[in-house]
């Protein structure tokens, strides 16, 4: 794609040159692989600031703008928007992780839940790009889809916990968390300015809902399949994925 008009620095293949002799690096091929370098963490920082600020479909001319470099360095460095939403993200979805195995290890298991939760919610109100990202999926070959899959592995046994110490519902399914942090997204979208006390009502609205009500039932919950193709939705609308499949019904 075109460059932008700005100089980027990094348009040559790294090691190239006539004058490079085999083995070694020409004080040329050097530079060029400093600057490459420098431009692609400038493009992964401006990327995570701007993701924050407005989430994850955010216009990449911008972030090229905050990194200072081209936007033909972005398309060269990161081909696809899901490519630079892993490298600018993954230390929040690492965070996420390390959230859950925290969890895991507080021995009273709806402290360990209801810690999760918060925490995880707090995250969401307080990074556009990161409440985006934990309602999609990338693509599978993502290392930051690596970690979310062993963070989700720890939420399960999360709920498996709460709910055998009778403090969970036991009609309570991990597509109900996907639905709270969708809730929890657009609440803090809407209300995080002028309504901050907002959020925590909702997270202890939801949290007290999930308490066991003896005598009452749920409807019947969305099944993995029918939220994977709502995550598959929400993907492209920010620019990431292939296009949601058709709907089926199950």
């Amino acid at each position: 794609m075109a460059d932008g008009g700005v100089a980027d620095g990094d348009g040559m293949a790294d090691g190239g040159g006539k004058e490079q002799v085999a083995g070694t690096a020409t004080p040329c091929a050097r530079r060029l692989r400093a600057d490459a370098a420098r431009n692609r963490e400038a493009v992964v920082s401006a990327a995570r600031e701007v993701f924050a600020e407005v989430g994850l479909g955010a216009p990449l001319e911008e972030i090229a703008r905050r990194a200072g470099v081209g936007i033909g360095t972005v398309y060269r460095r990161f081909p696809s928007r899901e490519q630079l939403i892993s490298a600018a993200l993954i230390d929040k979805i690492t965070a996420y992780a390390v959230a859950a195995e925290r969890a895991l290890a507080e021995p009273d298991p709806w402290a360990g839940f209801t810690g999760f939760v918060r925490r995880i919610c707090a995250m969401q109100a307080g990074d556009q790009g990161l409440a985006d990202l934990l309602l999609i999926t990338l693509a599978p070959s993502e290392q930051l889809e690596a970690i979310r899959e062993q963070a989700n592995r720890n939420l399960i046994t999360l709920i498996d916990r709460a709910k055998a110490a009778g403090r969970l519902r036991t009609d309570m399914v991990g597509e109900d968390l996907l639905l709270m942090l969708i809730g929890n997204t657009a609440i803090a979208a809407a209300a995080r300015e002028d309504a901050p006390q907002a959020l925590p009502r909702f997270v202890a609205l939801m949290l007290d809902a999930l308490q066991p009500q003896p005598g009452a039932s749920l409807p019947r919950p969305p099944t993995t399949a029918q939220m994977r193709r709502v995550m598959s939705r929400l993907a492209a609308g920010h620019g990431c994925g292939p296009p949601p499949a058709a709907r089926t019904g199950k």
